[in-house]
């Protein structure tokens, strides 16, 4: 008896429920009070304060809540509280609450030629990297340069050139992603610091310290002629895409860029600050010495056993290559000179980029792939990957050009600019490079820095009486140039997540890159600037002094 008396006491000391009860709801409120569900709550917060207190003069009402909603947005956009491809989706419902514009006007954003022209080149992109073309790409290109005897800097030119055109018509990272298995597993075959051999440890110390230089060098080649490449073309950035979407949006009247208009200065420019990228790669990492150090472990031997193992190119390799040139060709051909204007004219201007980019990538689900009877070259499953976070964002980046404009709000920020009217533009096309490429390292999304800046960017130029590409571009390119830090940009991530490279050597490398990059942007936008993109005519009642901006 005593002993079930004593087992009931004890029963009825035993809670009911679990004694991390306490723990439990500790937990529960520290989920709560987070850092990110502080920016949730603060984004909302600061839109209704402006709304509320935010007066501004000779200004309608919707360009306060055009800030308000702005602040919103860019709250979330840079704290990433909530995901970045849903926080781009908040002008649908935000802009038609708050006055800003129709639900129909805002949706347009979200597809419109620009849309087209990502969408079919990501389909392309999603075939090259289906069939493995770029591999086989990397190998003969990598082969080609490799030299007999090996010529480390020629091999480094042969891989980074590889990147940098792969990065022309694939998106930078997807770029990055590709080649960077290519890269390391060529320097997989080095030896490591921890491997010795029969040579003297002072030689062997000399010769792994040359070995590791220059798997430093492939690396922050990759990664920084994949940002290169990708600034040479509409399809190798959404920062291009953005630009060219808002100049569309903001001057409607004026000519677009078209693919082949935007290649003719970017492409110069980004040869430029590639050249720049090898000699400061060479400078630093490919020291006397290294072809010996390196012989032993790379010739054309392993990159041809490499490319045999691929075997010879299949028919669904062959096409997938026909229907990319022919869409290259197609989009540099669309409108060229004004004396040729193009084929783009036989439909009277009513065909974009995207028209054929859209066209081209359908054919990929009509041609078969000859593996496998009824099955085509591409299947809706493959598409899958594709990048919605970036189409959402780049419709973001419109509608918000389109309320900027519509609310109001660029009026006011114009009145606001008017100090900037004598500033002489050498002086501040360099500034806007700095500022944007240094925003970005920060942001970690070129894409959201361009959004941010461009429209600001508009109203200084109208302030200051110059054609608004002049800092448009260099705002967008400017961005662009985020090479110091690893989280500046996801092609940054890749690289540096193989471990072959350190902070010190993104700065070391990324700093005189930076610099070159804003020198030939700031010495290209003003000389050849107005050949491509006729930057010395008025636009939009916008009165222009082409001699002002030289200071």
């Amino acid at each position: 008896m005593n002993g079930d008396h004593e087992t009931n006491n004890n029963d009825q000391k035993t809670p009911l429920l679990p004694i991390h009860r306490s723990q439990s709801m500790n937990s529960f409120i520290q989920s709560i009070f987070t850092l990110k569900n502080l920016f949730t709550i603060l984004g909302p917060l600061l839109c209704i304060f402006i709304c509320l207190f935010v007066k501004m003069e000779n200004a309608p009402s919707t360009s306060a809540n055009m800030l308000g909603v702005l602040v919103w947005i860019f709250t979330w956009w840079l704290s990433e509280a909530v995901p970045m491809p849903v926080t781009s989706m908040t002008p649908l419902f935000l802009f038609p609450l708050f006055g800003i514009s129709s639900s129909d006007e805002v949706a347009q954003s979200y597809m419109d030629d620009v849309i087209a022209l990502v969408l079919g080149s990501f389909i392309l992109a999603l075939a090259v990297e289906h069939y493995n073309i770029h591999r086989r790409l990397a190998l003969n290109i990598t082969l080609l340069f490799c030299g007999d005897p090996l010529n480390p800097p020629l091999l480094l030119l042969g891989i980074c050139a590889t990147t940098f055109f792969v990065s022309m018509w694939l998106h930078n990272c997807a770029a990055t992603v590709m080649m960077m298995p290519v890269a390391t597993g060529i320097l997989q075959r080095l030896p490591s610091r921890t491997n010795s051999g029969h040579r003297n440890q002072e030689n062997n110390n000399f010769d792994d310290d040359l070995v590791t230089n220059f798997c430093k060098a492939v690396v922050l080649g990759v990664i920084y002629s994949a940002s290169i490449g990708g600034m040479s073309t509409l399809t190798g950035t959404g920062v291009n895409l953005i630009l060219i979407g808002m100049w569309k949006s903001y001057f409607p009247q004026e000519k677009a860029i078209s693919f082949s208009t935007w290649s003719s200065f970017a492409f110069p420019l980004a040869l430029v600050i590639f050249l720049a990228l090898w000699a400061i790669l060479c400078l630093f990492y490919c020291r006397k010495g290294s072809s010996r150090a390196l012989s032993a472990y790379l010739d054309k031997t392993h990159l041809k056993r490499e490319l045999d193992l691929l075997g010879p190119m299949t028919f669904a390799e062959k096409m997938i290559l026909t229907v990319f040139s022919i869409l290259i060709m197609l989009w540099m051909t669309r409108s060229i000179t004004e004396d040729i204007p193009g084929w783009g004219s036989l439909f009277g201007g009513r065909a974009g980029d995207g028209t054929v980019s859209v066209m081209m990538a359908t054919l990929l689900f009509i041609i078969p792939n000859k593996k496998q009877p009824g099955e085509k070259l591409m299947d809706w499953n493959k598409c899958k990957k594709l990048p919605w976070n970036i189409i959402l964002l780049l419709g973001a980046g419109f509608a918000i050009a389109d309320g900027f404009r519509s609310s109001g709000l660029a009026e006011v920020l114009s009145r606001a600019l008017n100090f900037l009217e004598n500033a002489p533009y050498l002086a501040i096309a360099p500034a806007v490079c700095l500022i944007s490429g240094t925003l970005t390292e920060f942001i970690t999304s070129n894409n959201a820095t361009t959004t941010i800046i461009v429209p600001l960017l508009i109203e200084i130029a109208k302030t200051m009486h110059i054609h608004p590409l002049l800092l448009m571009i260099p705002g967008a390119i400017g961005s662009q140039f985020a090479f110091l830090l690893p989280t500046s940009t996801p092609s940054n991530v890749v690289g540096f997540t193989t471990g072959h490279i350190e902070i010190n050597d993104m700065i070391k490398t990324g700093l005189p890159l930076k610099i070159a990059g804003i020198v030939a942007l700031s010495f290209l936008m003003p000389t050849l600037g107005p050949m491509v993109f006729g930057t010395d005519k008025p636009v939009n009642n916008v009165s222009t002094n082409y001699l002002h901006m030289c200071g």
